[in-house]
């Protein structure tokens, strides 16, 4: 708990001095940087639980108090419209996410500062200041918003201190970072970042035009430009062009990519997608987001715990390279339950502990399972059938029942024998263990069963869609009641499940044209249950 207070702390001093200039009358021309070296040993000493309340940390809290813009009913409005760049952060005090954005915002605004950037931070409590909050577009926590001449920009980007430099820097005009020596050069490969280098001879002409567009339209990438080989040697080995090249970095094994396409700003940006991300990306909270959004939508994701994933990582990268800019490979550490369990609930396999290994076609909702040992083998025929279209999608399913009671149990492996290729007239109950409706349903199911036991042409089933999948039952309100004529099956009748025992079963015998007297009369009299309320 002290280490984040002590990182808060650390946080609100350099964006206290970010925003110092229009509080205190600061010289511009300051050099922040020795700040910023301030806030990162406060910052890590924080983190070792080196810093006492009563000492450094207490007194940043105090330079804080005394020089932070804080926003609330009065000025969050008037800030946006006074200031021409304005960067605020929406928090919540109780917001874990806040927490740990903050010191990365506050890093951000310290770098920006020392840059020379105009922009002025400011951060509202919108929890504390809910109007102020509203009136400025803070509809959740953390929220960064960046307003220039009062219009708003919503920052979507990684929560680093680098993604959102870059971000804003793009935003208020400067896409495009010019190195002209080789000192620039070294010193700006020290932030270790994903970089896109342009090598313009004369920074002129309709290809270095769509560079720039290029720069301006993405919002996460820097790009880089330079007149001097030698220059951008420094940045990308191997460049032997003098008059133009363009090529993407990344800190990583498989650090370079050269650009080979026509230079116009969508084959750039296209290029930049395909490639800013590594081998391997490791999922995170963070980059969820931009996983979901790739352009890649063939996606294999690998679940380990960190120490069988050092076992597999060498095998992988040779896979992942072999299928470069065709499929996206994702790490997900299973000891990040969060992360992981949503994903291996979708299989069924939230209490798998082994490695697994499943895909997903992003654009259609597809998933995948390899059910093979996991080598290099079989992993590249799996990633080849999902490549060219050959894997069988994965769809949950229980084990294969044994026994056939009353009311005859479907998982996902019988659903075509059991339920679309068998002969009879099938009534069929779709259900989960957490729907409010389904007990009571089920208990009606089951009197219809009893009523209807005489006969041979109408079978009672009932499957529990929480655990079970198939391609040709696509249900998402539970209970749901089917009716699947033998005649054709591939247009199923729904009931209502508001209707009571009574009213369904004058349903049956009416749609598969079943006489009185073929029924059970025992209990055909049975009192009607009560309309049950839906909920879902």
């Amino acid at each position: 708990m002290r280490a984040r207070w002590l990182l808060a702390a650390a946080a609100l001093l350099v964006m206290a001095v970010a925003l110092s200039a229009a509080r205190l009358d600061l010289d511009d021309d300051g050099d922040d940087s020795d700040v910023l070296d301030e806030l990162l040993a406060i910052d890590e000493e924080a983190e070792r639980g080196g810093l006492e309340a009563d000492g450094e940390g207490a007194e940043a809290v105090r330079r804080v108090q005394s020089m932070v813009l804080v926003l609330d009913n009065d000025s969050a409005r008037r800030a946006v419209e006074n200031y021409a760049e304005l960067l605020l952060l929406g928090y919540a005090p109780w917001c874990e996410r806040s927490a740990k954005l903050m010191p990365r915002f506050a890093e951000a605004a310290a770098a920006l500062r020392a840059m020379g950037s105009a922009v002025a931070f400011a951060k509202l409590d919108g929890e504390r200041y809910p109007k102020a909050a509203a009136a400025v577009g803070v509809k959740g926590f953390p929220t960064v918003l960046l307003f220039v001449n009062g219009t708003e920009h919503a920052y979507t980007g990684l929560h680093t201190k680098d993604a959102i430099v870059t971000w804003v820097r793009k935003k208020t005009g400067a896409p495009v970072i010019r190195l002209q020596s080789r000192d620039s050069a070294e010193e700006f490969l020290k932030k270790d970042q994903t970089f896109v280098i342009g090598l313009f001879k004369n920074y002129e002409g309709a290809e270095y035009q769509e560079f720039v567009k290029a720069a301006t339209t993405d919002n996460e990438v820097q790009f880089v430009e330079t007149n001097d080989r030698s220059v951008a040697k420094i940045l990308f080995l191997g460049i032997t062009s003098d008059e133009q090249f363009l090529g993407l970095v990344k800190s990583e094994p498989e650090k370079f990519e050269k650009f080979d396409g026509a230079f116009e700003e969508k084959a750039i940006l296209r290029f930049v997608e395909l490639n800013k991300f590594p081998l391997i990306t490791m999922f995170t909270e963070l980059n969820s987001a931009k996983v979901y959004s790739s352009p890649i939508k063939l996606q294999v994701f690998t679940f380990s715990e960190a120490y069988d994933f050092e076992d597999l990582e060498s095998m992988l990268e040779e896979i992942a390279r072999t299928f470069k800019t065709k499929i996206m490979f994702i790490y997900v550490d299973t000891a990040e339950e969060n992360l992981a369990k949503p994903f291996l609930t979708l299989y069924g396999l939230e209490s798998e502990k082994k490695p697994t290994v499943t895909a997903f076609d992003t654009s259609n909702g597809a998933k995948y399972l390899m059910e093979a040992d996991i080598n290099a083998k079989n992993l590249r025929e799996f990633c080849l059938g999902l490549l060219d279209g050959t894997l069988p999608p994965y769809h949950k399913s229980e084990p294969v029942p044994q026994e056939k009671g009353l009311v005859e149990k479907v998982v996902g492996r019988t659903f075509e024998s059991s339920v679309l290729e068998n002969p009879q007239n099938v009534f069929l109950e779709v259900y989960t263990p957490w729907c409010l409706d389904c007990e009571a349903i089920s208990k009606n199911v089951e009197k219809l069963a009893k009523q209807f036991s005489g006969l041979d042409n109408l079978k009672f089933a009932r499957i529990d869609a929480s655990v079970n999948e198939h391609p040709k039952l696509q249900v998402n309100n539970y209970p749901t009641l089917f009716l699947y004529p033998a005649e054709d099956k591939s247009i199923p009748i729904k009931l209502s499940k508001k209707s009571s025992v009574k009213d369904m079963a004058k349903l049956i015998k009416k749609k598969l044209q079943i006489s009185d007297d073929k029924t059970v009369a025992a209990t055909d009299n049975a009192p009607a249950a009560d309309s049950l309320k839906d909920e879902l």
